[in-house]
């Protein structure tokens, strides 16, 4: 034990120097990272008042390291920016340069290397004093990848822009280079474009302004969204006297639900790049007849890591790693897992003084925690590979899933309560796990069920580490998974394999079989809850089917436990036995029917409490419209299964104080529910580096990004950053 508190002692203290850096203030200067270098630049030297001023993030990025474009193709995130800053300033969006196609192990990605700039305008009001500076500072957001692995970086960078009088020259070091962006950033140039799909082949077609009367050379078409076309393949095609049209192969989006709108993106050619707004429709005339165009080659500099860029890579997959398992251990601390400590205990309980079955127990419980971890963790990184937008705790969001949690909990609850057993007789206390399953499989399903119902939540640490996994190559990412398993069976490994601690355990006796009882309640109470979920996600009459699909259960293992306690399994054995089979089947039966009624959540929707604040449904366009009026947006992603949401909508978010400050900083309170799966959401979940809730994002008014609030929260937090937001 003392080896392990030591080891906990060095991995805390080798975390510190990254906590430490998080929380660092912003300073001006370049900040770095092992893979980047970021600093926020100006084009001008000075800043006028009532002027539109441009700034830029300028990233150097180590060599075989790569960042995104908005849309970072196959795989990656694109850069994301949260501005900080003075009354009056405000922010614009990212021009951004025309990316480089990085094809990396049959994806294509699009994105940046070596040194690039991404210029936003910045709105300086006309009550800026000259001879001041204004302080802007914006957290960036980076997901650096090589060929073999991603890592999110964050730096905060700071910029003290000096306010002048009149026109300002260049800057001396930044200046040409910002100005070379912006003047080769794609932008609209009257270009016609139309897109047609048939025969499962797209044809992009695009004439007039800068196209007419040029041969435009092998070109190149990104689209704003993902899913639109397949990335990976060639574009080939024609062009004529007007313009071009280009063969695209259709991505999984359009593949699924055909073209539904106006496709957006930017063309490229040997001239120059243009946005362009393709829609539904035939090709204009003129983007044929005068010869063929070739594919594109993809983009240098993005090859596999040297040496020094394997060891960075090792670096950082080891960093995941360790916060994998810190974000386990934390986890045991969670209200979800509170239930199955009941399990825990009694397997413990059961085996204390045999110091042979405790190191058995505790090494199956952590197999039965690293399976299923390992099978959750493959099926969402297979959904995921298919296009599915899943994200952690994704089986709960199923309704035959949680009503089938619930039957078994109760059926978990029931055996502790002494209504039937497995394996050794019930006046054999001190033979075995109280759980009542045989020896190692007992603790082997307390491990699995323990991830089963802990994996929707998350604690600190578990967000950068399922965030970073779900962008790494499959064999990282499941050893990632494994880390979080190996956390959160840590604690009850060391005591099984630790004889001083079992040894103080009070000796097996009548009193463990009352600890047994009373460990079952709250597993009922397990129960319970996921009943209440199952009915948030189907409705009241399904509700009512789980009810007696419950009934049956229970009556089919009294039965069962009753031909247990018969001698021989003689005739009256045998009839409860059948009995109690025929009353499972029809519970199963009866459950299976309320899975799969049609929701009907009339009755099962509620209100927001009368002293906390009103709240309305999330969407990406209720926050634009609320950031159109200027008013700060709270957004609270939450799910009915996710305990750690509840309580803090109970404690933090229901509150008359809350209620209180809303109002002062006229502010708008979204709430995305995230209990029956939702794409949208899901997608916003993996744009700011979730894969679960909770998440809290405060908008503030120019402000371009969100901030992220703690995932454990308190009304006093809530307060400060609404009052911040003002």
């Amino acid at each position: 034990m003392n080896h392990l508190v030591r080891l906990l002692i060095l991995f805390v203290l080798g975390l510190w120097p990254v906590a430490a850096l998080a929380q660092a203030p912003a300073t001006p200067g370049p900040q770095r990272t092992e893979r980047i270098e970021a600093e926020l630049v100006p084009m001008s030297a000075w800043a006028a008042p009532g002027s539109t001023a441009v700034v830029a993030v300028r990233q150097a990025i180590k060599p075989d390291w790569h960042t995104y474009w908005r849309n970072p193709g196959d795989s990656g995130g694109a850069t994301t920016l949260a501005w900080t800053l003075p009354q009056g300033v405000r922010a614009g969006d990212i021009v951004w340069p025309v990316p480089e196609r990085q094809r990396i192990a049959g994806l294509m990605n699009y994105g940046y290397s070596g040194e690039v700039y991404l210029p936003v305008p910045v709105e300086i009001p006309a009550s800026a004093r000259p001879g001041t500076s204004l302080p802007l500072t914006v957290r960036a957001l980076f997901l650096v990848c090589s060929a073999e692995m991603c890592v999110p970086d964050e730096l905060t960078l700071r910029l003290d822009l000096p306010v002048r009088e009149g026109a300002a020259p260049l800057h001396p070091r930044h200046g040409a280079a910002i100005t070379a962006v912006l003047e080769n950033a794609p932008r609209p140039a009257g270009i016609e474009a139309r897109i047609a799909l048939q025969d499962g082949v797209m044809t992009l077609a695009a004439a007039g302004g800068p196209l007419a009367g040029r041969d435009p050379g092998p070109s190149y078409f990104f689209p704003f969204e993902g899913g639109i076309i397949d990335h990976p393949a060639d574009q080939t095609g024609v062009w004529g006297p007007q313009g071009l049209a280009l063969r695209l192969q259709p991505g999984g989006e359009t593949r699924a639900n055909g073209l539904t709108g106006p496709v957006e993106g930017v063309l490229v050619t040997r001239h120059g790049a243009w946005e362009i707004r393709a829609g539904p429709g035939t090709a204009p005339a003129g983007t044929g007849g005068s010869g063929t165009l070739a594919a594109a080659p993809d983009s240098t500099g993005t090859g596999r890591s040297s040496g020094a860029g394997s060891a960075t890579t090792l670096a950082t997959f080891v960093q995941a790693v360790l916060f994998a398992i810190l974000g386990g251990l934390i986890l045991n601390l969670m209200p979800c897992v509170f239930p199955i400590l009941a399990m825990k205990a009694a397997s413990l309980a059961g085996s204390a003084h045999d110091v042979r079955h405790a190191r058995r127990d505790g090494l199956a419980f952590l197999a039965g925690v690293l399976t299923t971890f390992l099978l959750l963790a493959g099926g969402l990184l297979v959904l995921r590979a298919t296009g599915e937008a899943v994200g952690w705790g994704f089986q709960l969001q199923s309704p035959p899933v949680t009503a089938g949690l619930a039957l078994l909990m109760l059926a978990v609850a029931l055996n502790l309560s002494g209504v039937f057993h497995v394996g050794g007789s019930l006046q054999d206390v001190g033979s075995g796990p109280l759980s009542r399953l045989p020896g190692g499989s007992g603790a082997f399903f307390t491990g699995a069920l323990a991830v089963i119902v802990a994996a929707p939540c998350t604690a600190p640490f578990m967000a950068f580490a399922l965030g970073a996994a779900l962008v790494m190559p499959w064999p990282m990412a499941l050893l990632v998974f494994l880390g979080l398993g190996l956390g959160l069976a840590l604690p009850f490994v060391a005591v099984s394999l630790s004889p001083g601690l079992l040894a103080r355990l009070p000796r097996p006796g009548p009193w463990m079989e009352r600890l047994k009882g009373l460990l079952a309640f709250p597993m009922y109470a397990t129960a319970l809850w996921l009943a209440w979920v199952f009915s948030r996600q189907t409705g009241a009459e399904a509700l009512g089917l789980l009810f007696g699909a419950g009934v049956l259960l229970s009556l089919g293992l009294w039965l069962v436990g009753g031909g247990q306690t018969e001698r021989g399994f003689g005739r009256r054995g045998l009839l409860h036995l059948t009995a109690g089979a025929i009353a499972l089947l029809l519970a199963a039966a009866t459950a299976g029917l309320a899975a799969v009624m049609p929701a009907d959540l009339t009755v099962t929707e509620a209100g927001d409490p009368p002293a906390g604040p009103t709240s309305a449904p999330w969407s990406a366009a209720a926050v634009d419209a609320a950031r159109a009026e200027g008013r700060p947006v709270l957004v609270n992603f939450t799910a009915d299964w996710c305990v750690t949401c509840k309580i803090n909508e109970r404690t933090s978010l229901s509150s008359a104080g809350v209620k209180a400050a809303l109002e002062r900083a006229d502010a708008v309170y979204l709430v995305g529910d995230w209990t029956r799966r939702d794409d949208a959401i899901t997608a916003e979940l993996q744009r700011h580096g979730r894969s679960g809730v909770p998440l809290y994002l405060l908008y503030s008014p120019g402000a371009a990004e969100p901030r992220v609030l703690p995932q454990l929260l308190t009304e006093g937090v809530v307060v400060e950053a609404l009052g911040d937001a003002r």
